[in-house]
């Protein structure tokens, strides 16, 4: 039967899967639905808004039935930010969905028949990002906001104490937007290829409690530089407070030109008893303690004796590999 489903139509719908995105999954006709922040079944009013040959999208117009998962986001701007998925769910449910994700993957793409096992869930769910990038940008009254973009696009959705960051952040990020009202620092326009400040990237260390601030500017320097630096390092820990350069008219955060403007260029921490030197440039896990359990289970099932030799390819600073060297 040729799919009747058009654009706008609001239709009942039981959703009966979710994608590794969160998305839910339902049916209509055979036609498999896609629904933003639903959750595994729920039963909806599904909002049509987009038709293609195989597949629909849809939001919730209304929700019929809740599922018995489902929870009151604790985020003001989750449905409309692009950074969670799953904040609208039990975290056990969002575990369960995350193993199911792996077995299905290991069955339809690997086509094996090995049975997952149970994740190794967080203690911490909130509060564990070691790393956050907030683009700067304009709201509709003309003021500088920092957040995260909405799903899909480039449009800023103002937050500046996001759930699942450290508490500084929203201290830097205040006192950086403040900053740039006061001297009227533009903020950088991506479309127009103008203004200066494009993002702030913050990096913590979770057990030394080190603070890194990096700007990612338009430019080589920014105005008035030495306020910045005087205000940002009032915040305790503060170590690090750099400039990334990127000139580039694209979607890429970071340029390779780094300028100190005080404390070192890195900041330090540490995972088991390894201590390692973070820059800006540097890839580091961003979940210090789930870090530490996945490396110890790796160690584990590596099962080492003292007389192998491990290659550890594409290193970054090497975090997996000096975790493996003490038993290689």
């Amino acid at each position: 039967m040729p799919n009747q489903l058009k654009k706008n139509d609001r239709i009942p719908l039981k959703i009966t899967g979710v994608t590794a995105e969160g998305s839910g999954v339902g049916h209509d006709n055979g036609l498999a639905v896609f629904v933003a922040n639903a959750a595994l079944g729920d039963t909806v009013t599904a909002h049509i808004i987009k038709v293609k040959k195989n597949y629909a999208v849809a939001r919730i117009h209304q929700i019929v039935t809740p599922s018995p998962d489902r929870v009151k986001p604790d985020c003001l701007v989750f449905q409309q930010c692009g950074g969670c998925a799953w904040r609208h769910i039990t975290y056990e449910a969002e575990c369960r969905l995350k193993e199911k994700t792996v077995a299905d993957a290991l069955s339809r793409i690997g086509h094996l028949t090995i049975t997952p096992r149970p994740i190794l869930a967080a203690g911490e769910t909130d509060g564990y990002r070691n790393k956050a990038q907030f683009p700067i940008g304009t709201d509709k009254d003309g003021r500088v906001t920092a957040g995260f973009y909405a799903g899909r696009t480039h449009s800023i959705i103002g937050n500046t104490d996001c759930a699942l960051g450290v508490e500084v952040n929203e201290e830097i990020l205040n006192c950086i937007l403040d900053f740039m009202e006061e001297f009227e620092i533009p903020a950088y326009d991506e479309v127009k290829h103008k203004g200066l400040v494009r993002h702030v990237l913050i990096r913590y260390g979770y057990f030394t409690k080190e603070v890194m601030v990096c700007l990612i500017l338009n430019g080589n320097k920014i105005p008035k530089e030495e306020q910045l630096v005087k205000s940002l390092c009032e915040i305790p820990g503060m170590t690090s407070i750099t400039i990334n350069v990127n000139k580039k008219h694209s979607n890429v955060i970071l340029g390779e030109e780094i300028r100190l403007l005080w404390g070192q260029e890195y900041i330090t921490d540490r995972i088991g008893d390894i201590s390692y030197q973070i820059s800006p440039l540097s890839f580091y896990q961003v979940n210090p303690m789930q870090t530490q359990k996945l490396y110890a289970k790796a160690l584990e099932y590596a099962d080492l004796h003292g007389q192998e030799t491990v290659w550890d390819l594409y290193c970054g600073i090497g975090t997996i590999s000096l975790f493996l060297a003490k038993k290689a």
